[in-house]
């Protein structure tokens, strides 16, 4: 349905001074901060974990040497999602118009909901994070105590006890990360690099990362998490995450190009067409692209307590 000159009365008029509605500032670009972007020009994108070796064991003089097997274990499919949205306006509209073209101004809100869109597709990667109903190649969920490990067992990117953002809790998942291993059991050099939170932890994060001594104690130590460089970024705000109290740290997993992963299959594209019949002016806008993760070691997370 066109946008009518009945549905634009007031900015038809005469005495009218300003409009508002289309021109709220907005947040830099947020998902950058999160994920490794790549180009795709396929329908999907589907990357294959390769186990390496295990730890080489002690060769008995005059034995044969042990053959170890690095064999293909899950995949990680990124499905592009095709996202588009139109708007048309009536001939009379546009040529009624006595202060700018209306095109213009709603090809801006057109990008603004696209890009809305794109970053709230990337937070649902965070979002559902902990959800048993969005699972990864592994079978389980993005963060989770039980990731199974081809060479037998499992390991964690969470805490079996979740809790609130807090210099404990942030420690003791930094300590988590530095221990994590491959597939196989072998020990891996991982380090968080920065914390990934909403807007009502923000305050909590700059005391934890900036204040010289420690938190919310009258003792003379100096903040060690500052001390050390552990969180080289530091820590960024998205508007979009969902639970207030969940915090995310990601790592160098992520940071090389393994971790959370964006894939841009097309870049947007608008387009603008009149409407022989009725002389409307119809807007598009389409993209390509798919948010996920391959390697869940890339991010580490919490609830909260």
């Amino acid at each position: 349905m066109a946008i009518s000159r009945a549905q634009l009365a007031k900015e038809l008029e005469p005495g009218l001074n300003s409009l508002f509605g289309l021109s709220y500032d907005e947040y830099d670009r947020e998902y950058t901060e999160i994920f490794s972007i790549e180009d795709s020009q396929r329908a999907f994108e589907e990357e294959v974990l390769i186990t390496g070796f295990g730890s080489a064991p002690t060769k008995t003089e005059g034995q044969s040497v042990v053959f170890d097997n690095a064999v293909e274990s899950w995949s990680a499919r990124y499905t592009h999602d095709t996202v588009a949205l139109a708007f048309a306006l009536t001939e009379e509209a546009v040529e009624d118009n006595l202060y700018d073209s209306l095109g213009k101004r709603y090809v801006k809100a057109l990008a603004r909901s696209m890009a809305n869109s794109k970053e709230v597709k990337g937070a649902d990667v965070l979002n559902n994070a902990f959800s048993s109903s969005f699972t990864g190649g592994d079978g389980v969920s993005l963060i989770n105590t039980s990731h199974p490990l081809a060479g037998g067992g499992t390991d964690a990117n969470r805490a079996s006890t979740m809790a609130d953002l807090n210099e404990t809790s942030l420690e003791n998942a930094l300590i988590d990360i530095s221990t994590l291993t491959d597939d196989r059991g072998l020990t891996i050099s991982v380090q968080a690099s920065k914390i990934v939170a909403p807007p009502q932890l923000v305050f909590v994060c700059d005391r934890i990362l900036n204040s010289p001594g420690r938190v919310g104690t009258a003792d003379n130590d100096i903040n060690s998490i500052k001390n050390t460089g552990v969180l080289p970024n530091g820590y960024t705000v998205n508007h979009y995450l969902t639970d207030p109290d969940a915090w995310f740290l990601l790592t160098s997993v992520t940071s090389q190009g393994d971790g959370l992963k964006m894939f841009q299959r097309t870049s947007m594209e608008t387009n603008m067409e009149p409407d022989f019949g009725t002389g409307n002016i119809r807007y598009k806008a389409r993209e390509r692209y798919s948010f996920g993760f391959s390697d869940w070691r890339g991010i580490y997370g919490s609830q909260g307590a």
